[in-house]
C-alpha cells in the first residue's frame, strides 16, 4: 500500500477538490461576505397575512433560498415591503392581538392592539414579526437591517433597481 500524496486543485473562488490515495475529495463551499451577490427585491403587503408575509421575508433576508447560504455569512437580499397599512391577519387578532414596549421609567410598561399599531405606525408591525424570526445578536441586526418598509406605496430605492417579488 502506497500513500500517495494529497493533491489540491482549485476550481472556483472557494471550491477546492482535493485527491486522495486515488479518490475525489469535494470541499465544502464556505461564503465569503466580500463575495456575496445582494439583490434588491419589492414586495406588495396587500391582502398578505402577517405571519405568512413575515416567515417569506426572514427566509430572505438570511439568505436561505440560496443555494450558497452558510450559517455564519449574511448571504440574504435587500427587501422592500410596500403597503404595510394593508397587511391582513386571521381571526380576531385585529382586536386581541397586543403589542408591548417599555418607556423607561418606573411602571412605564405600555400596550397597543393591533388596530392601533396599524394607525400610528404600520411598518413596525412587519418589523417586529421579522425581527422575531432572525438570529438575535449581531449578525441577525445586520440581516434586520436590509428589510425596508414602507405604510404606502411609494419607497426611494428606485436607483438600486428592486425586481418585484411575489410572495
Amino acid at each position: 500500500m502506497s500513500c500517495e500524496p494529497q493533491l489540491t486543485k482549485r476550481l472556483g473562488v472557494h471550491q477546492r477538490v482535493t485527491y486522495y490515495l486515488g479518490k475525489l475529495l469535494m470541499k465544502t463551499f464556505t461564503a465569503k461576505p466580500e463575495t456575496v451577490k445582494r439583490d434588491w427585491y419589492v414586495v406588495d403587503a396587500t391582502g398578505k397575512t402577517l405571519g405568512r408575509l413575515a416567515t417569506e421575508l426572514a427566509r430572505r433576508l438570511r439568505g436561505k433560498h440560496k443555494a450558497e447560504y452558510t450559517p455564519h455569512v449574511d448571504t440574504g437580499d435587500y427587501i422592500i415591503v410596500l403597503n404595510a397599512e394593508k397587511v391582513a391577519v386571521t381571526g380576531n387578532k385585529r382586536e386581541d392581538k397586543m403589542y408591548y414596549h417599555h418607556t423607561g421609567h418606573i411602571g412605564g410598561i405600555k400596550e397597543a392592539t393591533f388596530e392601533e399599531m396599524i394607525a400610528r405606525r404600520p411598518e413596525r408591525v412587519i418589523e417586529i414579526a421579522v425581527k422575531g424570526m432572525l438570529p438575535k445578536g449581531p449578525l441577525g441586526r445586520a440581516m434586520y437591517r436590509k428589510l425596508k418598509v414602507y405604510a404606502g406605496n411609494e419607497h426611494n430605492h428606485a436607483a438600486q433597481q428592486p425586481q418585484v417579488l411575489d410572495i
